[in-house]
């Protein structure tokens, strides 16, 4: 009897032993995906070291995650600095957080078990110093490819960056500038997610077609090679990464300024503004000999400066198709005339709203045009 109790006994621990076993074979498991194994868009570069470094407003990367959170360690430039992430969780977004010195962390966690999906996107733009993915760690964490077919890119300052647009976290005229940069707000990326389109930002704050707001270089043509849009850059953006159906150019508010008081500013020189931008366009065109381009106005160019604006524009449209007989032609689109409610005369959050509103059916109608 006692023999049979104990084989019994010995069967049974057994069979805990095999069960748990097996659970533990099963049961999901966390994991830590390194930054440099994300796919970045925009500008971006990953470092082995560092993980995926977001230089451009609203570089963004993707990734999969299981379970109900995940963890992403991140990192701005140095300890003395600092930056702001944004992002997207199944689709809905969920804010903009900043992210301290040389390391910081942010839980993404979700309402449900399952699989989500993430997206994190740069706030700030590539002057403001870059932003660090170092890592993701939770339940099978995947890096995404995207898998929008259309691209677009955009090209303009500190409008298009969504710069002193968002006074959520810090009010104008406090804390820096980069302080209240939205760019996922931005009109641009909100044109492009509202067609399903894949988008990259190109653009400056105070920068223009031919000087500054408030100085007369560096202009968009002297950093448009630079991976960062530093004049002297030693990094080139490698312009095959990315491919855009595409192309809207926003420059031009910068170069009609008043200028701040300080510097000397000579005249509008409008001449020369149109031969810079028929050049500026020649050098677009080189890396993106298929795509369409849209040359925009300002909603803060207004009045007499408004009216030679679009002559302008006119006028690069008409030397650029006279030279390139054979390619799409140059569509101009014109924002109407705003009175900006974000910090030191920027669109705002909700300006941007409106901005996207108008350009979202032009380029719409674009897209299905062959």
């Amino acid at each position: 009897m006692k023999n049979i109790l104990k084989t019994l006994i010995l069967s049974v621990l057994t069979l805990f032993i095999i069960a748990g076993y097996f659970s533990c074979k099963t049961k999901p498991h966390e994991i830590t995906l390194q930054g440099n194994k994300l796919h970045g868009i925009g500008r971006a570069m990953p470092d082995d070291t560092l993980g995926l470094e977001l230089i451009s407003s609203a570089a963004h990367t993707s990734f999969s995650f299981e379970g109900t959170s995940c963890l992403v360690r991140m990192a701005s430039g140095s300890a003395n600095t600092h930056s702001y992430v944004q992002y997207e969780l199944d689709g809905q977004y969920m804010g903009r957080f900043v992210v301290n010195g040389s390391g910081d962390s942010l839980l993404l966690e979700a309402k449900s078990e399952g699989a989500h999906t993430v997206i994190l996107y740069k706030a700030t733009e590539a002057h403001s110093g870059p932003l660090f993915i170092q890592s993701v760690r939770g339940v099978n964490v995947t890096a995404l490819k995207p898998e929008n077919p259309l691209k677009i890119e955009i090209i303009g300052n500190s409008i298009t960056c969504g710069a002193a647009a968002d006074t959520s976290q810090v009010k104008c005229g406090q804390g820096e500038y980069h302080d209240q940069h939205n760019a996922y707000m931005a009109y641009g990326p909100r044109m492009a997610r509202a067609l399903g389109m894949e988008y990259m930002l190109s653009s400056v704050s105070g920068i223009g077609i031919y000087r500054t707001w408030n100085m007369e270089s560096p202009d968009m043509p002297m950093v448009y090679e630079s991976l960062d849009f530093r004049e002297d850059g030693q990094r080139k953006f490698d312009f095959s990464s990315f491919s855009p159906d595409i192309v809207c150019i926003a420059l031009g508010t910068n170069d009609f300024s008043n200028g701040d008081g300080v510097n000397k500013r000579p005249p509008f020189d409008l001449d020369f503004f149109t031969a810079e931008y028929v050049r500026f366009v020649k050098q677009v065109k080189s890396h993106y000999p298929g795509a369409k381009l849209v040359l925009l106005n300002s909603p803060m160019v207004q009045g007499e400066k408004n009216d030679i604006f679009l002559s302008c524009l006119q006028q690069v449209k008409d030397v650029i198709e006279a030279q390139y007989p054979q390619g799409h032609k140059i569509e101009i689109f014109t924002f109407q005339p705003m009175a900006a409610g974000g910090c030191t005369g920027h669109p705002s959050v909700e300006d941007h709203k409106l901005l996207a509103d108008q350009l979202t059916p032009f380029i719409s109608n674009l897209i299905s045009i062959n």
